[in-house]
């Protein structure tokens, strides 16, 4: 019997029961034909190849990441909490140290989540990595944690849950926010100023083949990752830069994705993106499985795999080489730029619009950080969508001061409850979440 030389667990779920419509991308069928190809090929009848059912995930698990307005129940639903639960379930295998690596095949998937949620944008409505990394510190203490999401599309969602921070190292390789939603992703994106340069966002041209990406991995995030050192290193597996992906112009192939794994070496991957049912998932979560569980992958092959008719040009390969260096730059200067970007400063502002392109809303953000010397800071958000439901939210971080600690209860105390729909009050140094409404 052929076995794994490391252990590799997995958990599948189609969500057959939630989709945007029967035709959109994002459908059951992501999943189903990749659960074919890894029954077709025997993977899980390798030794030290084991299927996990998933979990449930509650709403405390939600609440240690989200401000859902209204509720978790007007934003999600089971299949929901079954994908975020998946990814708990691997998480747990892992810290058990039952499973070396494992990988959750779930959707929906969850990087374009933010920390406030009013409904769905990008396909996602809870963030299923974030619940996943908290409830790890939670329950098995872990402290730093490197996330490589790997998607086409830059997790904006992530990005903005870790904006704050210093702990959490969110580094984001997809293609040009300038070509492709979100819009963003740009590398003077480095984090709020508690945690500059915990955020790294490598954009590349549309186009890029597996030398562009295997080029970044290997002379930016792998060396980033090195500096930092992560507890655990997470990948958001996203595989829409494929070169048959519909609704995406990059040129990664199955390849790719096995070759960047291996070298990764993530201990957890997560499912995110990839929309080219038959022509790519089967083979691209085949490499990936193959990749964690230390087996050859060198024969995993899309049948209309040409690699010389998706390399990449020389001025492609030239640009992609720019951005690495003024990514090694930010890297190398974050603790300078750190201190300029808090110098002088009490507290730091910012106000946004979000687009949730899947549900038709906008929303308006005002944020307020505490700039601490001590700890992330005490965070506060006034959130407004444009049918008029206004929410206040405040945020206790993990590793709070206790200045910041009684800033943020003032701050959750002295809200109208008059002036808000609702009023919450998140405190993650103490594992607890409160509401109040008029």
């Amino acid at each position: 019997m052929l076995r794994a030389p490391i252990k590799t667990g997995l958990v599948f779920f189609p969500a057959f029961d939630w989709a945007i419509s029967s035709t959109h991308p994002e459908r059951e069928e992501r999943l189903l034909y990749t659960q074919d190809q890894v029954f077709e090929e025997g993977i899980l009848d390798v030794e030290g190849i084991i299927e996990y059912k998933p979990d449930l995930a509650t709403y405390q698990d939600i609440r240690r990441v989200h401000f859902c307005a209204p509720e978790e129940s007007r934003v999600v639903t089971e299949s929901h909490l079954i994908s975020a639960g998946g990814a708990k379930k691997i998480a747990s295998e892992v810290m058990q140290k039952k499973i070396k690596r494992g990988f959750a095949l779930v959707r929906p998937p969850g990087h374009h989540a933010m920390r406030v949620v009013h409904g769905c944008r990008g396909f996602c409505n809870i963030n299923i990595e974030a619940v996943m990394i908290e409830f790890m510190r939670e329950v098995y203490d872990i402290g730093r944690v490197a996330i490589v999401d790997t998607d086409c599309h830059h997790g904006d969602g992530t990005q903005d849950i870790y904006w704050h921070d210093p702990d959490t190292l969110f580094i984001s390789i997809h293609q040009d926010g300038r070509t492709l939603y979100p819009g963003t992703g740009f590398q003077h994106e480095l984090g709020g100023p508690t945690a500059y340069g915990a955020t790294i966002n490598i954009p590349l041209p549309p186009r890029t083949s597996e030398e562009g990406f295997l080029y970044a991995l290997e002379h930016a995030i792998l060396p980033i990752l090195e500096d930092f050192k992560p507890d655990i290193v997470i990948n958001s597996a996203g595989q829409d830069n494929h070169y048959t992906d519909p609704i995406t112009s990059m040129n990664f192939s199955a390849q790719g994705y096995a070759q960047l794994t291996h070298l990764l070496k993530p201990d957890i991957a997560v499912l995110e993106g990839g929309y080219a049912i038959e022509g790519a998932l089967p083979y691209t979560n085949l490499g990936i499985i193959m990749a964690l569980a230390g087996l050859d992958f060198g024969q995993v092959r899309e049948p209309d795999y040409r690699p010389e008719k998706i390399r990449q040009s020389k001025d492609t390969s030239r640009y992609i080489e720019k951005v690495i260096d003024q990514t090694m730059d930010y890297w190398e200067n974050r603790l300078h730029l750190g201190e300029k970007a808090r110098a002088g400063k009490q507290f730091a502002e910012r106000e946004r619009s979000i687009f949730y392109d899947t549900d038709n809303i906008l929303e308006t953000q005002r944020e307020r950080l505490k700039v601490c010397a001590d700890c992330p800071g005490a965070l506060a958000i006034d959130s407004k969508t444009d049918s008029g439901y206004h929410v206040y939210a405040v945020h206790v971080p993990r590793k709070a001061c206790s200045h910041c600690k009684e800033l943020g209860y003032e701050w959750y105390d002295a809200a109208d409850v008059q002036e808000f729909d609702r009023v919450f009050l998140q405190d993650r140094s103490q594992n607890q979440y409160i509401a109040k409404q008029g």
